[in-house]
């Protein structure tokens, strides 16, 4: 079998007069005679030029939307309008079948909704294709970042038996019959006789053992799976996500914001730099999509522009308190436009207030810091005023909160007072509370959802299109 030349490569190295092996899928077939072929490399598809005599009648019949093929041919200068070369189709070999009347991704538009119910071909299509490209690069440009930066990949555990958030919305995990579980004599589930002796469930976090990491190495991340048994259809949520979680030991609050911030900014240059094509045509799709709202629901910057405005300014930073006085007086909130009016401090910000502040206020990304203790978990380190912890929030035009993240309480004492106010029970954590026992130190983390990540690079309105096979409530199908 002769070596495939991908067509990212023959469009990039132009070897026209070579004899060049091509593999991919028929996008179109027009008059019998010019296929489009697409390899997945790139947003481009290479024409194909083939003769019916040399072929014969079987065979361009089988030539349909969907078919994977190998050409081999010469390359050429195009003769026709919409792209430079062209491969002149010496032999062709089709792999498999390919049904006309069944393939569900014709050469028309699909809309989103269907397209999520062929998820097992949805990536075929250009607006996916150039999305998991745009998403293999920005993971790609994380772990660049951190092994520039000296830390090192931990891989945390993603079955556990403690919650970090302290949410409760966490998937059960057992190999206990379900219609007949082993009972203690008070009549509750005998965990003692579970795989793990003990009730688990799939991780929320790889925060807390992520902080084991940095009491050891300084300086370590995360980048997994987690999991929210939460029962929410939002365009926002999904079951099943990825996280980026970094743990910085001897940090405060002040080194976790320039991380954030430069770990943001490399990111985001990285891919201006690597993916245009594919963000020139999401921006383009966006554009002719928006012209079909009303104007007060249309972006106000275009893709790349947006992208640019986070990567060319410095980050604002302020305190909650601050953000909140901005907002008491601010016109929206004044005259009852937001769906949520802030009438006090204390208030939990929502994406409303925070893309005001963004997109309004300051007109640059915003960090946010020291929040109500009442209003964030267990772990955040408390300030001074005995109010206020050290966490922070960094906020983005058009989507809000990218990052979330905080100080960590390092005091034994203050910690463990923290949890019994918040019911968190000392014996689930015996291990985290040791940490502050042995070797304590100040050190600071954060958290990157990558989907929401991904989802405002590629500007994605359903956080379900940026991941290749969604889980949300009622789905997980593929």
């Amino acid at each position: 079998m002769s070596a495939r030349m991908e067509i990212k490569r023959i469009l990039k190295e132009m070897p026209i007069g070579d004899a060049v092996t091509v593999s991919g899928w028929v996008r179109t077939f027009r008059n019998n005679q010019f296929i489009a072929l697409s390899d997945g490399t790139c947003l481009s598809t290479l024409q194909l030029v083939v003769e019916r005599d040399d072929l014969g009648e079987d065979m361009i019949k089988k030539i349909n939307p969907g078919a994977a093929i190998r050409v081999t041919g010469e390359l050429t200068p195009s003769q026709g309008r919409g792209q430079k070369v062209e491969i002149k189709v010496s032999t062709l070999k089709i792999y498999g079948e390919s049904d006309p009347e069944v393939y569900p991704l014709q050469p028309k538009k699909h809309s989103l909704e269907f397209l999520r119910e062929k998820a097992h071909l949805r990536m075929r299509t250009n607006t996916f294709g150039a999305i998991f490209r745009v998403r293999h690069h920005i993971a790609y440009a994380i772990h660049q970042f951190f092994h520039e930066e000296g830390y090192f990949y931990l891989h945390t555990p993603v079955i556990t038996s403690s919650d970090a958030e302290g949410a409760g919305e966490m998937f059960q995990v057992t190999s206990l019959p379900i219609n007949d579980a082993p009972q203690t004599e008070e009549g509750h589930v005998d965990y003692s006789r579970d795989f793990f002796k003990q009730k688990t469930h799939l991780t929320v976090s790889g925060q807390l053992e992520a902080e084991v990491g940095a009491m050891a190495l300084s300086k370590v991340y995360t980048f997994g799976p987690t999991f929210r048994a939460e029962n929410s259809n939002t365009s926002r949520h999904l079951a099943e996500f990825w996280m980026i979680e970094p743990e910085i030991a001897f940090a405060d609050i002040h080194d976790n914001m320039d991380v954030a911030e430069k770990m943001l900014k490399y990111i985001l240059d990285y891919v201006l730099k690597s993916c245009d094509e594919d963000l020139e045509f999401l921006e383009n799709r966006i554009i002719q999509e928006d012209k079909q709202k009303p104007k007060q629901e249309r972006q106000p910057m275009a893709l790349r522009e947006k992208l640019r405005f986070c990567l060319e300014n410095d980050f604002e930073r302020l305190t909650y308190t601050e953000a909140i006085e901005i907002l008491l007086k601010s016109k929206p909130n004044k005259k009852k436009k937001f769906n949520f009016v802030i009438e006090e401090w204390g208030a939990d910000l929502q994406s409303e207030h925070e893309r005001y502040l963004v997109e309004k206020h300051f007109k640059k990304p915003v960090i946010l810091r020291d929040y109500p203790k009442d209003i964030k978990a267990f772990y955040m380190r408390q300030n001074k005023d005995d109010k206020t912890v050290a966490a922070m929030d960094i906020l983005f035009p058009g989507i809000g909160e990218i990052v979330g993240g905080a100080q960590r309480e390092e005091r034994l004492s203050v910690l463990t007072n923290r949890m019994k106010e918040m019911d968190v029970p000392e014996e689930d954590l015996w291990w985290y509370l040791e940490l502050r026992k042995f070797g304590t130190a100040p050190h600071a983390g954060f958290g990157l959802g990558f989907e929401r990540l991904v989802q405002f690079v590629t500007g994605m309105t359903n956080i379900r299109d940026v991941i290749a096979f969604p889980r949300y409530p009622g789905h997980v199908e593929f």
